[in-house]
């Protein structure tokens, strides 16, 4: 490795782990928030973003961990 340092998952401390799953925590929470949301959309809105009833449905049956982004 030629003398560089090298981080591993391994020795990364607690205080970073804990903000790692918080932040996916909160992903998580975020995501079933905006499906939700998404769930109570009217169908004339929808019609507005380009969507349908069966495009929501697809969306608000993944599972919580499935994202998208994956932020």
């Amino acid at each position: 490795m030629n003398g560089q340092w090298v981080v591993t998952a391994a020795r990364r401390p607690l205080k970073s782990w804990s903000v790692i799953i918080l932040r996916q925590l909160r992903r998580w929470a975020e995501l079933s928030r905006e499906r939700r949301q998404l769930a109570m959309l009217s169908d004339g809105a929808l019609k507005d973003l380009g969507l349908s009833r069966a495009d929501i449905y697809q969306e608000t049956e993944r599972l919580f961990w499935h994202d998208p982004l994956k932020r």
